[in-house]
């Protein structure tokens, strides 16, 4: 059994992310932050069992689903910006950087949510925390819903590996789990061999992470019932500053 993720209190996140790099908050304290209550957050739930497959997985598997969408973040709010790829040099990401990757976006339901504002925002606030905020600076988030099962008898949710993903904060948000083993998550210290492993499993549980100090990972997932369908549905926020990562910006 993987242990359980420490939890941190919301008024320690602040100096849990600046000590360690990292911290995990459970569904109420995320809701708290983001000014929301959990039955919210609990609401999107059915918008991941209709995610499309992943059309770029470059090792041959069929067990991620996905879509993909851009937002800006400044004084005046949360905007989408218009549909654009997701690009990561292969520095970040070996398997599947260096290329433009198109997905389908997010549905419009959960984009017109008041509440999915509210969790962007909530979540910049952490991200100015962490690099502190500057005065007209925007965010530039990229929001990828996932789901990872099982079809073919495994499913990866990393599958390049221990990783950082170029930008100033990460959210891995768990949306729910079933019938799945493994899938236990890594954070190491990108500057030595320290870290921790533990398995996120409450619904709206969130990893946050300072994707400048840690890599992170997570273990691949497998049925508990060979016989049952079995996923991992997770939320995965990146905040960046500067703009989006293309390119152009190499």
């Amino acid at each position: 059994m993987h242990p359980p993720p420490p939890l941190t209190a919301l008024n320690d996140l602040p100096a849990q992310l600046a000590t360690a790099g990292w911290a995990v908050l459970d569904a109420g304290s995320l809701a708290a932050l983001c000014q929301l209550a959990v039955p919210a957050l609990l609401a999107w739930q059915p918008h991941w069992p209709e995610l499309p497959p992943d059309p770029h997985l470059r090792d041959g598997g069929r067990y991620r689903k996905r879509r993909h969408g851009c937002f800006r973040i400044d004084a005046a709010g949360v905007q989408p910006v218009p549909h654009r790829p997701h690009w990561q040099p292969v520095e970040y990401n070996a398997l599947h950087g260096g290329f433009e990757r198109w997905f389908e976006p997010l549905p419009a339901a959960l984009v017109a949510d008041p509440a999915w504002a509210q969790l962007l925002q909530g979540l910049a606030r952490v991200a100015d925390g962490v690099r502190g905020p500057a005065a007209g600076a925007a965010w530039f988030v990229e929001a990828h819903p996932f789901r990872i099962d099982t079809e073919g008898g495994i499913g990866r949710p990393t599958p390049e590996g221990a990783h950082r993903d170029g930008v100033d904060l990460v959210a891995v948000i768990i949306v729910s789990r079933h019938n799945v083993k493994g899938g236990e998550t890594r954070v190491f210290d990108a500057r030595g061999p320290q870290g921790v492993r533990f398995t996120l499993r409450e619904p709206f549980s969130a990893l946050l992470l300072d994707d400048e100090r840690v890599i992170h990972e997570t273990t691949p997932i497998q049925p508990v019932d060979a016989a049952q369908p079995a996923w991992r549905d997770t939320l995965v926020l990146t905040f960046r500053r500067g703009g989006f990562q293309g390119p152009e910006k190499r």
